[in-house]
């Protein structure tokens, strides 16, 4: 292989695992920190960070090339999709199956070096990774699918760090399954008439035109479930201002959604990276004291 056709190889597949557009490593990554620093009292080992963080970017790229694979057949007529490496053909079946599997494999041996409880658990994180992209052929709430794989990091990370799956970290896992129904619900209207002609499934389908006025119901529930979460675990005044700007971050998705065209959907959608980091914010600033002394 010359080292043209070598660059162009590594091109494709890091188009394919969307590294172009990290906002699902973002929008993972959030919730994975929450749980981290809640578990680990703002002092989580740096060692099970770095372990976390790179599994991130490692089980979000695989996942993106998985669902690639599940929509090769649905990719080409979707305006917004039909350029993927996968489905322009630049990048064979073959080559993408091989990809996600050394992706998946790679992350697994990041597990392999934490608690048995963690390494168990990350076989259930495998499973939703895989079984989501397949979930928008049965059902109209896959949005909701992908929240249990986006936050499957959450008990991970609990384990990983306490060797126990404590309460608190079911309702943060909760609390990222209701995010993630909203920002896959504000991502799912851009797409709306597309996955209506072919015969896909999605929250902002069967929501109809109470689709925004749901998302806010559950912008509500997922900020009184994080103060719920900030009381049963004793934080401070900055993490609650980091949920004060998250709510205006929320309403300010409410006003972009307000006339569903897609491209101020999809900007709401990206929107979710500083609502996820400004709450990541609040609660390092929360633990900084204690992090000093």
């Amino acid at each position: 292989m010359t080292i043209d056709r070598f660059e162009n190889r590594l091109r494709e597949y890091a188009l394919l695992m969307r590294l172009h557009r990290p906002i699902g490593i973002y929008l993972l990554l959030w919730a994975t920190l929450w749980a981290l620093w809640l578990a680990g009292n703002g002092q989580p080992s740096q060692g099970t960070v770095i372990v976390f963080v790179l599994g991130v970017v490692l089980m979000r790229s695989a996942g993106c090339v998985i669902n690639d694979i599940a929509d090769r057949n649905f990719d080409p007529h979707v305006a917004r999709t039909r350029d993927r490496p996968l489905a322009a053909g630049r990048v064979s079946l073959g080559e993408a199956v091989g990809l996600a599997s050394g992706l998946c494999l790679l992350a697994f041996a990041l597990v392999l070096t934490q608690n048995p409880l963690t390494i168990q658990l990350s076989l259930v994180g495998l499973a939703l990774a895989v079984s989501y992209p397949l979930m928008k052929r049965f059902h109209h709430f896959p949005q909701f699918h992908l929240g249990a794989a986006f936050g499957w990091g959450i008990p991970m990370a609990y384990a990983a760090i306490t060797d126990s799956l404590p309460p608190v970290a079911w309702l943060l896992f909760v609390a990222n399954i209701l995010w993630a129904a909203i920002y896959d619900t504000e991502y799912a209207m851009v797409d709306r008439e597309d996955d209506l002609k072919i015969g896909l499934k999605s929250t902002a389908i069967r929501f109809g035109d109470w689709d925004k006025r749901i998302i806010g119901y559950l912008q509500l529930m997922l900020l009184f479930l994080l103060i719920g979460i900030g009381l049963l675990t004793g934080r401070g005044g900055f993490y609650y201002l980091g949920l004060l700007v998250a709510g205006w971050l929320a309403l300010y998705q409410q006003y972009l959604i307000r006339d569903r065209k897609p491209e101020a959907c999809f900007k709401a959608f990206l929107n979710n990276h500083p609502f996820g980091l400004t709450i990541f914010c609040g609660l390092l600033l929360d633990f900084l004291p204690k992090s000093v002394a």
